[in-house]
């Protein structure tokens, strides 16, 4: 139903207000029971004229319609516009937060180009991994060429018999929620990750900030990720 404007309101109006007008026509053309009939009936006539005109011709309504898939189009094109924008900011966002609060980004959360990439880093930004420990699936997000964190950090998580995980390559992963694993993210050594194979569906908060879609093998990155990982 379109909305009602100025135009409907005034032909409603007029219709509502033609039996009042019945008396006030007796006043003004006398008593006469004919005259007002007929004074009456072409009142309603001409507006019920007016209203079909407007209201009840095809031709208006066509007019309508096409008035509402133009605002409908142009809605459409604005939602777009928005998610384009949205995708955008956060990605340019992500890119420049941290590292202009902070002089370093620790936990593969560094915004430099990681180019040229080194053969020994086994796995790639968008893979699926899995825990080969404590079981918990996720995506990678990032990777450093060994630990980078501070020293303080290292140490609980390294003790003397691992100091050698130090300096080996390190993935930043978003942990898949349906796991219930009780944690949102992870910094782990590649010792301790595989690849899981096939389609497995990541579900995160985040999914969406760091990539796009899934191709099959791995989730696809967004253009401000794929910029800091050219290679993977």
């Amino acid at each position: 139903m379109p909305p009602i404007n100025a135009a409907a309101a005034l032909q409603i109006s007029i219709l509502l207000f033609a039996l009042p007008a019945q008396y006030f026509i007796s006043q003004w053309y006398g008593t006469d029971s004919a005259e007002r009939i007929q004074i009456t009936e072409r009142l309603i006539i001409a507006s019920w004229s007016i209203s079909t005109r407007s209201y009840w011709s095809l031709d208006a309504w066509a007019d309508r319609l096409k008035l509402w898939l133009s605002k409908t189009r142009t809605c459409f094109y604005i939602e777009l516009l928005i998610l384009h924008f949205r995708n955008w900011y956060y990605g340019e966002k992500k890119i420049k937060s941290d590292d202009e609060a902070k002089p370093h980004s620790y936990f593969a959360e560094s915004t430099r180009v990681h180019s040229p990439k080194p053969e020994y880093i086994k796995f790639r930004v968008g893979q699926v991994v899995i825990h080969k420990r404590f079981g918990y699936s996720g995506v990678i997000v990032g990777w450093d060429v060994k630990a980078d964190t501070a020293e303080e950090q290292l140490q609980p998580k390294y003790p003397p018999v691992k100091q050698d995980l130090k300096d080996t390559p390190h993935y930043r992963i978003l942990i898949n929620e349906a796991n219930g694993f009780g944690k949102s993210t992870a910094y782990v050594p590649e010792e301790e990750i595989t690849i899981i194979m096939g389609l497995e569906v990541v579900y995160h908060p985040d999914m969406e900030t760091y990539f796009s879609g899934y191709d099959g093998s791995k989730y696809i990155m967004q253009p401000w990720l794929k910029k800091l990982y050219p290679h993977d």
